[in-house]
């Protein structure tokens, strides 16, 4: 592919020549606070994906799922979300200890708007809301405490342009490579069968939940 034509943008100014300001009430819908249908969509919420950068701009988002109501909504400025088993790489905390900032993005099965949220996260080893985030008995290890500083709803258009909650749109899964054929091929792993890979990584999945 060639890029050497590309038209890139690299002032506001730039940017808006292609883009126009918003409408007044686009900029005014966001508030630094939890109300009460912010409450119900997190309580409702079964996803949400955690977007966080280290202080050399480094990025990462994070899926993080758990049975609805589990993201606890402390106060109308705070909400916690408790960390549960994975690859031990924790990406998501390693920048939060170099830049607090973060944005959650909470999902609801067909609901095409999504809640938006940034805020500042703090990394807590133990705090008395880890008892109301017991799932299947086990108490998390860690958990972000996020301080609210922008709330707003995102409107349906990306939801219905891919058509997300249609399953007649839906790839064959089986068309696809297995995780384990994945892992396989970008990690160069030689002697071990993809199958064996995915049996273990299937016996994580279901023994390793939390």
């Amino acid at each position: 592919m060639d890029l050497s034509e590309m038209r890139t943008v690299t002032t506001e100014a730039e940017l808006r020549e292609i883009v126009k300001e918003p409408a007044q009430t686009i900029w005014d819908k966001d508030i630094a606070r939890i109300d009460e249908h912010a409450r119900t969509i997190i309580a409702h919420s079964p996803f949400v994906a955690l977007a966080t950068s280290n202080t050399d701009g480094t990025c990462d988002v994070s899926p993080r799922g758990d049975p609805p109501g589990s993201v606890l909504v402390l106060d109308d400025r705070h909400l916690a979300l408790a960390d549960r088993p994975g690859n031990h790489r924790v990406d998501n905390f390693r920048n939060v200890l170099d830049n607090p900032h973060v944005g959650l993005l909470f999902i609801i099965p067909g609901m095409n708007e999504t809640l938006r949220v940034n805020g500042r996260a703090t990394l807590v080893a133990d705090a008395p809301f880890f008892d109301d985030m017991v799932v299947q008995g086990k108490r998390p290890r860690l958990a972000l405490l996020i301080e609210v500083q922008e709330l707003y709803m995102h409107c349906a258009k990306a939801f219905l342009r891919s058509s997300l909650w249609k399953p007649e749109t839906w790839p064959d899964r089986g068309t696809f490579p297995t995780l384990g054929r994945i892992m396989k091929d970008q990690m160069g792993i030689k002697g071990v069968p993809a199958k064996v890979i995915d049996a273990g990584l299937d016996l994580d999945a279901r023994k390793n939940r939390y």
